[in-house]
């Protein structure tokens, strides 16, 4: 709790670089008690919102990475082109679909359409306006979520599909589909009612993006020599193992904004304190991800395969995601390798069912935000195990069945995969005619 001492320090700090600024010394800069909550809070969602931004472009790196060479550059064209039209698309009509406030259309379903609306200039007028934080920090933290679903679904479709059917899907994953089942949720619907706990995502951002990949990879069919007639999965290494793990230290880093933010408060010493329990929590899941499919792939293989290992400590994130707050270390950590080994038997399952996934992205994000949605019954007593499994199932069926309608109209229409002889010869040429490796030559 901060204290008049704090603000008396505040305050003398302040004052003492007054007549450096040219500024009366009579000015009375310090903040209202009121007020320093709504300080504290709206800085930690611009913080956290910047950090989460950043995993795009982890996303992109990790993308980018695990394709070939001669797809890079769309890639990186669909990274920057997603976040993008999340960003305008969640400002028109996600937003407010997310969190309808008194707008609700049908109660407890769906939201009202409209475009997001943030304070006017200068501070709240009075009190009661700072209660929480700014809108326009909680609408930029949350629109960081938002385009991160996207990004999920980018990886596992790389390498042959198309770049505006993919990009007009995105537009309708962040600005309808993603808003609609997380209105369920965060912004007080019928799942949030009985009693579902999701605390930063790991169903209503990570499976909702893993969802939609496999609807859109099962759709789509796999990349050509993917997988023989005889049944044999011939493996595809991507481009620069260099980039994937640089991409998978940044969303690493992003994952703190995106766990710890999520606390939404910072207006207390206790909230700072669970903070920083959420910060230890969300580095050990990932360390117990990596470290499990480490050990894994050697025991399988006979050697370590470096893209498990990395899509592992992925996996520990997103398993810790739904609830990084009561467990302790070496419970997080255990909650993280459950997650690694799952990636690791995952990916080889999807291969037997010709389900291709490219980068990884539906056993990280899917199979492994349903396990930490089930382990939040391990540690929060105030979990059920019914309503956990219901509102896996729930939000499961309406995006699969969302994203179909939406694939399957893409399909009949504009199409969504490039032909035979382009995806052979790579996106990068016959969709944006350049490379991002120009000087190499392809492979």
């Amino acid at each position: 709790m901060f204290t008049k001492r704090t603000s008396l320090i505040a305050g003398a700090v302040a004052a003492s670089c007054l007549p450096s600024l040219g500024l009366a010394q009579s000015v009375d800069v310090t903040p209202l008690n009121g007020e320093i909550g709504f300080i504290f809070t709206t800085f930690m969602f611009l913080v956290a919102g910047f950090l989460v931004f950043w995993m795009a472009a982890g996303f992109a790196m990790l993308e980018a990475g695990l394709v070939r060479s001669k797809n890079v550059a769309m890639q990186l064209t669909k990274n920057i082109g997603l976040f993008s039209l999340a960003s305008l698309f969640y400002y028109l009509i996600g937003y407010n679909l997310m969190y309808p406030g008194d707008g609700w259309s049908i109660e407890g379903t769906l939201g009202a359409f409209g475009p997001a609306v943030l304070e006017a200039v200068g501070l709240a007028d009075t009190e009661a306006d700072m209660t929480y934080a700014s809108v326009g920090s909680d609408f930029f933290f949350q629109l960081m979520f938002c385009a991160a679903t996207a990004s999920i679904v980018s990886g596992a479709l790389a390498e042959r599909i198309k770049l505006w059917p993919f990009l007009v899907f995105t537009v309708l994953l962040t600005a309808v589909i993603y808003p609609i089942q997380a209105s369920w949720k965060w912004g007080g619907g019928f799942l949030d009612a009985m009693g579902f706990l999701d605390f930063a995502g790991s169903t209503v951002v990570h499976s909702v993006g893993g969802w939609a990949a496999l609807t859109g990879a099962i759709i789509l069919g796999p990349r050509i020599g993917k997988y023989t007639k005889e049944g044999k999965t011939v493996p595809i290494p991507g481009s620069n193992l260099t980039l994937a793990t640089l991409g998978t230290f940044i969303l690493w880093l992003g994952w703190f904004g995106f766990n710890g933010g999520s606390q939404l408060y910072m207006d207390t010493a206790g909230n700072v304190a669970d903070i920083s329990r959420i910060f230890a929590n969300t580095n050990t899941a990932a360390a117990g991800g990596a470290v499990a499919a480490l050990i894994l792939t050697q025991l399988l293989y006979k050697k370590p395969d470096l893209t498990m290992v990395l899509n592992g400590a992925l996996a520990g994130l997103v398993s810790i995601t739904a609830e990084p707050l009561f467990p302790s270390l070496g419970t997080a950590t255990l909650i993280g390798a459950v997650g690694g080994v799952i990636v690791v038997l995952a990916v080889p399952m999807l291969d037997r069912f010709k389900i291709d996934d490219v980068v990884g992205a539906i056993p990280v994000h899917l199979f492994a935000g349903i396990w930490g949605t089930i382990a939040v019954v391990f540690t929060n007593s105030e979990a059920s195990l019914g309503t956990q499994l219901y509102s896996i199932i729930v939000v499961g069926i309406f995006v699969v069945i969302a994203s179909a309608v939406v694939w399957f109209v893409l399909k009949s229409t504009l199409g969504i995969r490039v032909e035979e002889e382009v995806e052979i010869n790579g996106l990068d040429m016959a969709e944006l005619g350049m490379e991002a490796y120009p000087e190499f030559g392809r492979s």
